[in-house]
């Protein structure tokens, strides 16, 4: 048991009969009436994400967890394999645990976090960014930059990203995997 002081991003708890991941929070102090903390919750096992507020000292559960480095092997319909780098054993995941899995590229490293008490994996845990080819785009039209204009590309995973006009097909592009936006050009 664990109390609301203890709240980080990160941190796995079990909260209605389901295992979230808190994604953000927020320790409110109000000039009158008690302290309260407010969080940003995802479910590990459908994804949803729902906003909770946990009163000052309320205790929660702490799910213990274990981070393993996979390797993204390949995808296959909805479900995308992995192997663990150190004892090569390979495990398969559903599309909807990960978060950007139009971003991930064959033989990317990831860290999954495992619940240590039934061995399931929870979350996958992406880089911040990701550099990826530009495989289609329109050209640009040169006079057309007024504002900061985008046009849709196509990158080697198949994801779409807009990106501002100078970026041509054969570019290497470095993505926010959080927000899935154009960073900058490699």
């Amino acid at each position: 048991m664990a109390s609301t002081s203890d709240i980080r991003n990160g941190l796995c708890i079990k909260f209605n009969h389901d295992i979230y991941k808190i994604i953000e929070f927020l320790h409110v102090k109000p000039g009158k009436g008690p302290a309260f903390v407010r969080t940003k919750l995802k479910s590990l096992t459908n994804g949803k994400v729902l906003d909770n507020t946990f009163s000052a000292g309320h205790k929660i559960d702490v799910v213990r967890v274990e981070t393993q480095t996979y390797q993204f092997l390949y995808p296959e319909g909805n479900d995308f394999h992995f192997m663990n780098i150190e004892s090569f054993e390979q495990i398969t995941l559903n599309r909807n645990v990960l978060d950007a899995p139009d971003l991930l590229k064959e033989g990317e490293n990831v860290m999954i976090q495992i619940n240590t008490e039934t061995d399931l994996p929870l979350s996958v845990d992406m880089a911040a960014s990701v550099v990826l080819e530009v495989t289609y785009t329109e050209p640009g039209l040169k006079g057309n930059t007024a504002t900061n204009a985008t046009k849709p590309a196509t990158v080697e995973t198949g994801a779409s990203i807009n990106v501002p006009l100078f970026i041509n097909e054969g570019d290497k592009i470095k993505i926010d995997t959080a927000s899935g936006k154009y960073m900058e050009r490699v």
